[in-house]
Order: structure tokens, then C-alpha cells, then sequence
């Protein structure tokens, strides 16, 4: 009778099974094409200035993979809304802040350095008469968005220095908010 095998546990830091992640980078370092991913969403209107926006699933590497999210959305009353939920730009921000705290947390793990606490606050101004279209010279968008982050761990402060340069190179969503991403719009008149 043959011994039992003995598996390791999983060497674990900041909350993230390192070992699976080197195993990620691997797999994609082997074969680039299970590192594609797609990721889709759908919102629709719910009255006023509310809207939902469901997740059913994203793509990994080809393969579909079932998820099943909501995320509600309103306005401010002051702008119109029913101040229910977080408004888009405060989503928008969220997820640059959640995108990039994923990046430093991830980032930390691989080096092993070991989070004691991690935050992100951003800022930025939007111009009203741009999105109302009083002012064609008015952008209806962020000129500038500001962020700090507050990173405090076992690292020193040239190993956070280096992880902040690599999460600013390779954050999906600092890098979708600090250039230019291609729309394709369609509209399909029902």
C-alpha cells in the first residue's frame, strides 16, 4: 500500500494563494492565448436617472465562465437622480481605485511583502456646462484625475516605490483611463 501523498499548503499572502498566481503567469508566459480575456455587461434603464447593469459571465483564455452580478446606478437628486446609488463617475473612480488596489496587493504578494493596510483616493473635477451642452468648449469629462495611495507593509520604501511604477504599467484601468480607448458605438433603433 502506497503512502498517502502529501500536498503542500498553499503559500498564502495578503489574502492571495501565490502559488496559483505564479501558476497563472506561467500557464500565460506557455501559451499567450489562455491570458485573453473578455469581460461583458449589460444596463439597462430603470426609470429616472437609475439603470442596472448585469454580469453574466466573462471569458478566460477562450473558455466562457459563468458569473452573476448587479450593479445599481442613480444619480445625486440635485442632478436629477433619486440618490439611491453611486452615480456613474463614482463607479467609474471605483473601479479605477479597485483595479489598481487589486495590482498592489497582487504585486506585494509575488515580492512578499506582506500588507498591514492599503488605500486609494482619487478625485477629479467635471464642468457641468460640458455634459449639459452649454458650453461646446466645456469637456464633458475629467481633465485630470488626482489619486494618492496609502500603502503601509513589511516592504521598504524603494520596494513600494517599485511597486507603484509596476501597477501604474500594468493596471487595465489606469491604463483605460490614462489614454485614449477606442469606442465602437452601434445604435440599433428598436
Amino acid at each position: 500500500m502506497d503512502a498517502p501523498t502529501k500536498t503542500a499548503d498553499p503559500t498564502i499572502v495578503n489574502g492571495i494563494d501565490v502559488d496559483d498566481l505564479f501558476a497563472l503567469i506561467d500557464d500565460v508566459r506557455r501559451e499567450p492565448a489562455r491570458g485573453k480575456t473578455n469581460w461583458h455587461v449589460i444596463t439597462t434603464w430603470r426609470g429616472q436617472t437609475r439603470s442596472r447593469a448585469e454580469i453574466e459571465r466573462y471569458e478566460l483564455g477562450g473558455e466562457r465562465v459563468p458569473r452573476r452580478f448587479s450593479i445599481d446606478i442613480d444619480e445625486p437628486r440635485e442632478l436629477g437622480g433619486s440618490n439611491n446609488f453611486a452615480n456613474p463617475q463614482e463607479h467609474l473612480v471605483a473601479a479605477l481605485n479597485a483595479c489598481m488596489t487589486v495590482g498592489y496587493v497582487a504585486q506585494c504578494a509575488v515580492r512578499g511583502i506582506t500588507l498591514e493596510s492599503l488605500s486609494i483616493e482619487t478625485d477629479g473635477d467635471i464642468d457641468l456646462r460640458g455634459f449639459l451642452g452649454i458650453d461646446p468648449a466645456v469637456t464633458p469629462g475629467y481633465e485630470t484625475l488626482s489619486y494618492t495611495v496609502r500603502i503601509k507593509g513589511s516592504g521598504t520604501k524603494e520596494q513600494f516605490a517599485e511597486v507603484h511604477e509596476t501597477v501604474m504599467a500594468t493596471s487595465p484601468n489606469f491604463y483605460n483611463l490614462s489614454r485614449a480607448v477606442a469606442l465602437k458605438p452601434a445604435l440599433i433603433v428598436e
